[in-house]
């Protein structure tokens, strides 16, 4: 009797230890700050410092989110970790959720009149629906990036460029060229948006040559096209599009 409730105490207690906030917070450090960051809204990932996560607002669907990964992004399937491990992982993104985080200078509305004039962001970006498509779609994103990092992307663009954009010019045999963002790619063809949102499909026994700018952004840096105040009003209005959330 005694050794059965010894070895209860004892499953208990590591069930327990699974999802305290230390053992969430070495797992989470271990295996998601690389890609959300340190504090959830400082890494190139999804900010998930936040009081309600738009993918995952509950602990159902953020447990399943962190087990099964979510198809065509980046977040993978879990690390082979086990549910207690998870749960633990989860009460630690809750804590960063809670965390008081220091407000985003700048004028959201003042950063609209940026984005549509002096920016001209719309040219590359679509917001609900409305702008061109050589970049990622902004109407959620400042529930998937922090400030910080939408701050970075405005200052330097090259810094992180988002999976998926890849620069590429492709020269044909008959002596044309295509610049623009690769779509896809196989062992016959490639497909590729050019800078004037044209889709070209191109057989590669008619290509010469194919450069690859990985890295590279067709973004502009905007540190001395706009002033620091407009840059902060503009990361305003950015980090307020959430998709309605």
């Amino acid at each position: 009797m005694r050794i059965a409730v010894i070895l209860a105490s004892t499953l208990w207690l590591s069930h327990a230890g699974a999802q305290s906030p230390t053992a969430g917070a070495r797992l989470y450090e271990e295996h998601c700050a690389v890609c959300h960051g340190a504090h959830g809204h400082d890494g190139f990932a999804a900010d998930i410092a936040v009081a309600r996560i738009p993918r995952a607002p509950d602990d159902a669907s953020l447990f399943k989110l962190i087990k099964n990964g979510f198809e065509g992004t980046d977040m993978p399937p879990a690390f082979g970790a086990t549910d207690d491990e998870i749960h633990g992982i989860i009460v630690h993104v809750r804590g960063l959720g809670r965390a008081a985080r220091e407000r985003a200078p700048g004028n959201r509305a003042r950063g609209e009149q940026v984005y549509r004039t002096k920016g001209n962001c719309g040219l590359c970006h679509m917001v609900t629906g409305q702008g061109g498509r050589q970049g990622p779609d902004l109407s959620e994103i400042g529930a998937r990036r922090s400030a910080v990092k939408l701050r970075e992307a405005l200052l330097d663009p090259e810094a992180a460029v988002p999976p998926g954009y890849l620069l590429v010019n492709v020269k044909t045999k008959a002596g044309g060229s295509v610049t623009g963002i690769r779509l896809n790619e196989d062992s016959f063809s490639i497909q590729v948006r050019d800078l004037n949102d044209g889709i070209h499909s191109i057989w590669k026994s008619d290509i010469a040559e194919i450069n690859k700018d990985w890295g590279k952004s067709t973004m502009p840096g905007y540190r001395t096209l706009l002033s620091p105040a407009e840059i902060d009003d503009l990361v305003a209005f950015l980090a307020a599009l959430r998709g309605g959330l």
